[in-house]
């Protein structure tokens, strides 16, 4: 056996041995695994997008095209970015508080209602061509005249279970947050959830006693504070979301039993602004608040010491609960039925603001990473820069499609899903979570070391370029005028739609260099070993991590 098929088989160095993982890192490679695969589900769903755009029903005719527009970013969103999210975080709240997650089992059908739930709604697409475009704008998800009503219960299904399954990590984020293991010292749960939430920062700073806030002094992390913050944002998602499902499935029910409801009855600018409250309380709640807290946990572990500023850092936290509930008017500036009042306040001030919040985090961690200098550039720093700089552009970007005149000449463009959107996901938030894997590997894999450092270097370089080539060559196509959701035959945004799926090409490249590494690191007969049952105690989280010692004694420490 050549020493290629060797390793393909056994993992690089036969470091990696499955029958030494706790239950909790086997299930968080779990959430890892099918979150990649559901990566590489929406990454060649988008690069036949970016194909048809080039050539016309060259691979798409129109109704599969407008349903693979629909699943393409719900995949991205619940099937990748949530499975990584959730799992990573699973792991990390109770590591960080040095204390067993409170329900294993729970988290366990968090799992897998979000894995069958987002291939639910993926392949009811892909078979009935239900095509809500994304936004579920009201009356189209209840439109029987295009769509038939059991396709689109069934793609409701779908979210619902994906819905039910990040209750389910909500409730366990908490209660492991709140609840004091048996044979410890007591806890008041009370003052876990409010210093995790920020209420005490904020009691601070109204008293003026925010300069005299100390690390030491809190019971929750800055990493864990940041997680519970955004799991607000996630929970209030969940209930806006399974009530416009259950909405629609009314009228799904009432169409299937001969009994047609009217779509007047609903009024579409109240559902409008409602979905988008919903639908931005993921973009924060995701993508900002859970982005921070990720580098404050990131710069520490690379640093070794205290993130700058962490007193603003989690005043910030406590802020950006305030803006992300009032923020969403922005998706609205162009229609013209918005109050104007809600324009100019939650759509221009509130959004503006975010500049702030968003950007305080970016500088707090940047200037952690450059106190600390001279830093080794290894991978997890090199993603983390990467994280960095995706957000640099991204977040500006979404400033400027805020402003009321600008809004006219971009709204509903491809700048939207460029600049802004694909390189918040793909650079700001793809290569966090790709910085956050690369730290994790070792520890939930026993110290199982990476095969190819080359492939490391290529997959950060491809995913780089890639990324940010594509939001700037969709960028482009939108300032010129270029429609999203919309397929165009006369080619006249043709160089702009070849150079963004070059460089989607180069982010498969990227992914492709990524899972290799991964699978010759782990070997065959190791991934597969995630899927038996462990032989040692759910409450366990990594070998040899004392979880006797009493909460107050390691509370603040960051690594085991």
């Amino acid at each position: 056996m050549s020493t290629f098929t060797d390793t393909l088989v056994h993992g690089n160095e036969r470091a990696f041995k499955p029958g030494t993982l706790t239950p909790m890192q086997k299930l968080t490679l779990k959430f890892v695994v099918f979150g990649l695969i559901y990566y590489a589900f929406a990454a060649i769903e988008g690069m036949l997008l970016r194909i048809n755009a080039v050539e016309p029903q060259a691979l798409l005719y129109p109704k599969r095209y407008f349903a693979m527009l629909t699943a393409h970013p719900l995949v991205g969103i619940f099937g990748s970015s949530y499975l990584l999210v959730f799992g990573a975080f699973l792991f990390l709240v109770p590591f960080l508080m040095k204390k067993p997650l409170w329900s294993y089992k729970m988290a366990n059908w968090t799992l897998w209602l979000i894995v069958v739930g987002v291939f639910t709604f993926w392949f009811d697409g892909f078979l009935t061509h239900y095509a809500p475009l994304y936004t579920l704008y009201w009356p189209l998800p209840a439109d029987f005249n295009q769509f038939e009503p059991v396709a689109g219960a069934i793609f409701i299904t779908g979210i619902a279970l994906v819905m039910v399954g990040t209750l389910l990590f909500v409730i366990n984020i908490f209660k492991t947050i709140t609840y004091t293991p048996q044979g410890w010292t007591r806890q008041p749960a009370g003052r876990l959830l409010g210093d995790a939430l920020g209420v005490t920062t904020l009691k601070k700073f109204f008293t003026g006693k925010l300069h005299k806030d100390s690390e030491q002094e809190h019971l929750v992390s800055l990493p864990v504070a940041a997680i519970a913050r955004g799991t607000v944002d996630v929970l209030f998602n969940v209930g806006i979301i399974l009530f416009s499902g259950v909405l629609i499935l009314v009228y799904m029910v009432a169409e299937v039993t001969g009994n047609s409801l009217k779509t007047t009855a609903v009024d579409a600018l109240l559902y409008k602004n409602w979905y988008w409250w919903g639908l931005d309380l993921v973009a924060d709640g995701l993508v900002l608040v859970f982005v921070a807290g990720t580098w404050y946990l990131l710069a520490q572990l690379i640093t070794g010491r205290e993130v700058f500023m962490a007193r603003w850092a989690r005043f910030a936290l406590g802020l950006e609960l305030v803006v992300s509930w009032t923020v969403w008017s922005h998706h609205l500036l162009s229609d013209q039925a918005q109050p104007a009042a809600l324009k100019v306040g939650s759509g221009e001030l509130v959004t503006a603001f975010e500049l702030i919040t968003q950007g305080l985090a970016f500088f707090i961690t940047l200037v952690t990473l450059w106190q600390s200098r001279p830093l080794k550039m290894t991978n997890e720093l090199k993603f983390l820069i990467g994280g960095l700089l995706g957000f640099a552009l991204a977040v500006p970007a979404g400033i400027m499609q805020a402003d009321a005149g600008l809004n006219r000449i971009l709204h509903n463009t491809q700048w939207v899903v460029g600049p802004h959107v694909h390189v918040a996901v793909l650079v700001g938030l793809t290569m966090t979570l790709y910085s956050a894997i690369y730290v994790l590997l070792p520890i939930v894999t026993n110290g199982a070391k990476l095969w190819s450092q080359k492939l490391a270097n290529v997959h950060f370089w491809c995913h780089l370029i890639g990324g940010i080539g594509m939001g700037a060559f969709m960028g482009m196509a939108g300032l010129h005028g270029m429609l999203r959701r919309t397929i165009y035959y006369d080619g006249e945004y043709l160089p702009y739609m070849v150079l963004a799926a070059i460089s989607g090409c180069l982010l498969l490249v990227a992914l492709a260099a990524f899972l290799v590494n991964i699978v010759m690191t782990l070997g065959l007969k190791g991934a597969l070993g995630l899927f038996t049952k462990s032989e040692l105690p759910a409450s366990e989280l990594v070998p040899g991590l004392d979880l006797t010692v009493q909460p107050e004694d390691t509370v603040h420490a960051v690594t085991a």
